[in-house]
């Protein structure tokens, strides 16, 4: 008996002294080593976004720059056929963006069933959104474009009839006032010129179509931010950096043939290549707080996203599509036709791929 309790015991002793120690040990370097992947795993998904944050901006950059290069580049001149054919591809991007990319997502965040049965669930509500996006768009499209035309095509006073009488005594004043008057004139007619009513419309569009694009731009950048997980970061990358590319064309279209100044179509275009990269900062910045599926962020999210899929539906068929397709320079000639409406099914064909990815 006692012999069995003192193998008993140093089987014990021997336990205690050697095995749970090693026991322990391990237990240790499984969690440093789990600790240690999940850090190593947080460094990549970094190093990842501040990538993204250099190719989308890079990519925006070049793509928003390259129509408003057409005075070095003549091939993209709006008085090229080409650029019809790169305008009608830059619109098939803006409206697959409009109906694939962010439409679906609306819905997908409005009816998620992390919010509340009612409204969220029984009205679709990002279509409602979309819809009223689309008519303020609209809304606003025809109030500025008739304000700039008031204010920049006034007709101008005609001369009365009563001071094209005049004695013989004071003909000779009377001379030299028409003739200053008509001096006036011809200086209004040429100023006028200079600010068309097919130049103030352009300036509209490439304003409105920017709004629209710097709002899906911002949220697509701070879904980007906050993502986590590497595998969900490398597609988004590479399919936001094409993005913005093609957007950026589109845009840069629509300020090359606005005519802005200089200095306005710099600030516009460095607006455009910038939001999608901040949108990745702030993303970046509230990761450790932000909920993708809070109440909160659906709602936010799945309104801004229906409200930006309403503008750029719009501007992609109205103001991009239906203005060039309908022109009579484009009526008029075949060639221009087949080869515009390849380059859209094209377009929206290469932007709905990447649906698939991102």
């Amino acid at each position: 008996m006692m012999s069995s309790l003192t193998t008993t015991l140093k089987l014990l002793f021997f336990y205690v002294i050697f095995i749970l120690p090693i026991l322990v040990s391990c237990d240790s370097c499984k969690c440093e080593t789990e600790q240690t992947k999940e850090n190593s795993e947080k460094n990549e998904a970094l190093h990842y976004k501040l990538g993204s944050i250099a190719s989308v901006l890079v990519c925006g950059a070049l793509g928003v720059s390259l129509p408003l290069l057409s005075k070095r580049i003549p091939i993209l001149s709006p008085k090229n056929d080409i650029f019809f054919m790169i305008k009608a591809f830059a619109a098939g991007v803006i409206l697959a963006t409009g109906f694939i990319h962010i439409l679906p997502d609306a819905f997908e965040s409005l009816n998620s069933p992390c919010l509340k049965e009612k409204p969220w669930g029984d009205f679709p509500l990002a279509g409602l959104v979309a819809m009223l996006s689309s008519i303020a768009t609209l809304m606003v499209d025809s109030f500025a474009s008739s304000y700039y035309q008031k204010r920049h095509f006034n007709p101008s006073k005609q001369v009365p009839a009563d001071e094209e009488k005049g004695d013989e005594h004071v003909g000779h004043v009377h001379v030299h006032t028409r003739a200053t008057h008509g001096h006036a004139h011809g200086s209004a007619t040429s100023s006028q010129d200079s600010i068309s009513p097919e130049l103030i419309r352009q300036r509209i569009i490439s304003q409105v179509l920017e709004l629209g694009i710097v709002v899906h731009s911002v949220i697509i950048g701070i879904s980007l931010g906050t993502a986590q997980s590497i595998d969900t970061i490398k597609p988004l990358l590479v399919a936001l950096s094409f993005h913005q590319f093609f957007e950026g064309m589109g845009l840069g279209g629509c300020i090359s043939q606005a005519k802005f100044e200089s200095r306005s179509t710099a600030i516009m275009a460095t607006f455009f290549s910038l939001t999608t990269p901040i949108g990745i900062a702030i993303g970046m910045g509230v990761s450790s707080v932000y909920k993708d599926n809070s109440p909160t962020s659906l709602i936010v999210e799945g309104v801004f996203n229906s409200a930006s899929a309403g503008i750029l539906i719009y501007m992609a068929l109205v103001d991009l599509l239906a203005a060039d397709f309908m022109s009579p320079r484009m009526q008029n000639n075949f060639k221009i036709q087949i080869g515009a409406n390849i380059s859209l099914l094209l377009g929206s064909g290469c932007m709905s791929l990447l649906a698939k990815w991102a």
